[in-house]
């Protein structure tokens, strides 16, 4: 309900979905979906991304709502206690799960109130390598630079105890960017400006290929 207000949204429907290992056999959950309308004109469908421009990222609170499964199976969830605390986490490994995923509504509407955005991505399933090319015309992709990502330790442990290489770790979850936003070089300051409560930071740029994501 909380989550419902914040983003100026009410609930009207559902959906279902697989979550391997959660549920037992013939049984199934109902979880809520947003339905959104706005004018065509306002439309931001990244058609006018351009090579030179620049990426934003809004950093996430932590895993989000995907890659369960695999999380799941990584610490063995059911089988032992979520109650270990980790240093690097300052927290247990329960409450470090449990982030609620981040909201980004109010930034991004007043964001597009007052600069020209030319392409927003939301990381969800399918980590960076498959969201930020669905913001992008064919023909560009995104190059990011590895070491401006601001990556929370969840991820490390995860990777670290999962056994699990860079590039599935950034096919599969968020890796800190909850949201990526692309701009002219000359709206850069004023989006960083009117981001900078959510913590928002220079990412990488736009640049001329078919590789879709390059992250070096």
């Amino acid at each position: 309900a909380a989550g419902c207000r914040e983003a100026q949204a009410a609930l009207i429907g559902g959906e279902t979905a697989e979550m391997p290992g959660f549920y037992r056999e013939d049984e199934y959950d109902l979880a809520g979906f947003a339905l959104g309308i706005v004018d065509k004109g306002r439309l931001v469908k990244g058609e006018e991304a351009e090579e030179g421009d620049v990426i934003i990222a809004l950093p996430s609170s932590g895993i989000h709502a995907n890659g369960f499964s695999l999380v799941r199976k990584v610490f063995a969830v059911g089988e032992r206690s979520l109650d270990i605390y980790y240093a690097d986490l300052a927290s247990s490994l329960g409450e470090a799960l449990l982030t609620p995923t981040k909201i980004y509504v109010a930034p991004i509407l007043s964001l597009l109130a007052q600069v020209k955005v030319k392409g927003l991505a939301h990381i969800t399933g399918g980590g960076l390598y498959e969201n930020i090319p669905r913001s992008l015309p064919a023909g560009l992709s995104a190059r990011i630079a590895l070491k401006r990502l601001q990556v929370p330790p969840i991820f490390s442990i995860l990777a670290a105890e999962g056994g699990i290489p860079q590039r599935d770790m950034f096919n599969t979850f968020n890796m800190g960017v909850g949201m990526t936003v692309i701009v002219s070089p000359q709206d850069v300051e004023p989006a960083l400006d009117i981001l900078r409560e959510e913590g928002a930071h220079v990412l990488g740029e736009v640049v001329a290929g078919d590789e879709g994501v390059i992250i070096a």
